[in-house]
């Protein structure tokens, strides 16, 4: 591509690099300038102009920018994505479906290394999308992109992107109350609030006392109608072997793993009674606050596998903000 000043008398069919004020109106950047653009520019007495010349081997940004977009998404309607059409070099691609993100960061990275103005920006893997949420921007820095630049980006980055929809629609929270001083109200507001933001119905307020047998018959019965029941615990879970993870194993049910390096969120437990996932919560699930029971609660109920590696593997971002509601803050 060649860029620069020329005279007005050689830029037709040149791509106008920046905006130009008229005596009336604008002549945008990125417009191919034809006769008539050229003869506005000279009657407002403008003798020269930036542009850029595309060579023989480049791609115009629009193109390149559709190009790739169909390539990390090259069946919209079966990702439940949906891709925009291509403006200044850039094609914006959104969700369909409420969900989760999922993103080939190994895809995306390569995309990104082939040419410094061939890009595409994403949101975090996993990261909970609604419906019509941007997922993904592709944009070319550039008024074109060499074409061996743009083919080798399709290559890298084919099937980069999708959307995890929401499979688990119907959950039940079973709170415990300790010495009956519990009632609820704060975790269930909190929680409906994040199942309803991907069109999760909560169940009705379930609140048990603190113990094995109560819990163990409140997760029997819940998980017969339901697709995903969490726990949140009136005395935090503080061992492998509390309460509701014991309550767990009494149902039949089993713990996959405890804790992890999120903060807040440290305190979360999950495992599975039958086909259904069981997930303990923090005590800080009684704030709407982002905490680490969110990454593994979006993931289940759009049925992403997670492992206890996967939860291990979220240290590095996972100190979050703390709520100000906090009993104890890391900072005393």
């Amino acid at each position: 591509m060649k860029f620069g000043p020329v005279p007005l008398a050689q830029a037709e069919g040149a791509i106008l690099a920046h905006s130009v004020a008229l005596p009336k109106g604008r002549l945008r950047k990125g417009v191919t300038l034809d006769r008539a653009a050229l003869d506005k520019l000279q009657a407002a007495g403008i003798t020269d102009v930036t542009v850029a010349r595309l060579d023989p081997e480049d791609v115009h940004e629009d193109r390149a920018a559709e190009r790739l977009a169909r390539a990390l998404v090259p069946d919209p309607a079966g990702v439940n994505l949906r891709v925009a059409p291509a403006s200044t070099g850039r094609v914006n691609i959104y969700a369909t479906e409420a969900g989760v993100a999922a993103i080939d960061a190994d895809k995306i990275d390569a995309v990104n290394a082939v040419h410094p103005m061939v890009t595409v920006a994403t949101v975090p893997e996993w990261h909970r999308m609604a419906a019509r949420g941007m997922v993904a921007t592709v944009k070319i820095i550039a008024y074109g992109a060499p074409e061996d630049a743009v083919f080798s980006a399709c290559e890298a980055g084919r099937d980069a992107l999708a959307v995890k929809p929401v499979t688990r629609h119907r959950a039940l929270l079973i709170q415990t109350s300790v010495g009956g001083h519990e009632d609820g109200a704060k975790g269930q507001r909190a929680m409906a609030t994040r199942f309803d933001r991907l069109g999760v119905t909560l169940g009705p307020k379930t609140v048990v006392p603190h113990k094995i047998g109560a819990l163990q018959e409140a997760l029997t019965e819940g998980v017969a109608a339901h697709d995903v029941v969490c726990v949140l615990t009136g005395s935090a879970t503080s061992d492998l072997y509390d309460v509701a993870p014991e309550a767990l194993r009494a149902a039949g049910g089993e713990v996959v793993h405890y804790g992890m390096p999120v903060d807040p969120g440290n305190l979360l437990f999950w495992g599975h009674l039958g086909d259904v996932p069981v997930i303990g919560l923090p005590g800080c699930a009684r704030s709407p606050a982002l905490n680490g029971a969110d990454w593994v609660l979006d993931r289940m109920l759009c049925d992403v596998t997670v492992t206890p590696a996967d939860i291990m593997a979220m240290g590095v971002g996972g100190l979050l903000k703390e709520p100000p509601s906090r009993p104890r803050p890391r900072e005393a």
